[in-house]
């Protein structure tokens, strides 16, 4: 992927509830540790109880990612707690960081209390995971609504965009390449860069973007049947 030469050490990953960021993250944190990086990732998400990073804790562990998540994740307790190590991820220049950020402008709060530190280092990658078969992000107006929700709640700005399009276990190639002109819209309004498309990487290699940067996604089954199951 061409736009790993400008990587920068901090990805933060933030959308809509259900846009994929976790499992995107998670993907992110696997492919940088592949390239031969040291990889930390932090789960913010502090309002999902749903689908966390730490579902994915023993597949990072066995990749040597180190997670960052509260104790109470996976739990039946919600509380905005997030471990001191958390901290420490802005010290440690010597190792890639992916934070996964919480769902809407209400998730986005718990990234507030990091951003003095995001903002003196100012080597960050901020960016909107954005899906238009979402109920409330169906177009880019909506879609750009919450992106800008979101800034507001945690004071920074977001740096690019994500094509993280998909209708589920049922996604094919062709619903993906209906997605860019919703995409293509998303970032004239928001005057930001595209970053990257997602895709399963059954899906791989994704014909129509042969020149452009692709995730393959290896997702965890449970994603679907949660994502389902909140659905209906």
């Amino acid at each position: 992927m061409s736009f790993m030469k400008e990587q920068k050490r901090i990805t933060l990953f933030a959308g809509h509830y259900g846009s994929g960021k976790t499992s995107i993250a998670v993907n992110f944190a696997l492919y940088l540790k592949r390239k031969g990086s040291q990889v930390v990732i932090a789960d913010l998400d502090i309002v999902n109880p749903y689908f966390r990073t730490k579902d994915s804790a023993n597949l990072l562990e066995k990749e040597k990612i180190e997670l960052i998540s509260s104790r109470f994740a996976n739990s039946n307790v919600d509380l905005p707690a997030m471990p001191q190590e958390t901290y420490g991820i802005f010290d440690r220049k010597d190792k890639y960081a992916v934070l996964d950020i919480g769902g809407d402008d209400r998730g986005a709060l718990a990234l507030g209390r990091y951003v003095p530190y995001i903002r003196e280092e100012n080597n960050y990658n901020m960016l909107f995971v954005a899906s238009c078969y979402r109920p409330l992000t169906r177009n880019a107006r909506e879609a750009y609504e919450v992106l800008r929700e979101i800034e507001g709640a945690c004071s920074l700005k977001f740096t690019g965009i994500v094509n993280n399009s998909n209708i589920g276990r049922d996604t094919a190639s062709d619903d993906i390449l209906a997605s860019r002109d919703f995409i293509r819209e998303l970032c004239e309004l928001s005057k930001l860069p595209l970053h990257f498309t997602c895709a399963d990487i059954r899906l791989c290699p994704l014909p129509g973007y042969e020149n452009e940067d692709v995730l393959p996604l290896v997702i965890d089954e449970r994603y679907y049947d949660i994502k389902e199951k909140k659905e209906n």
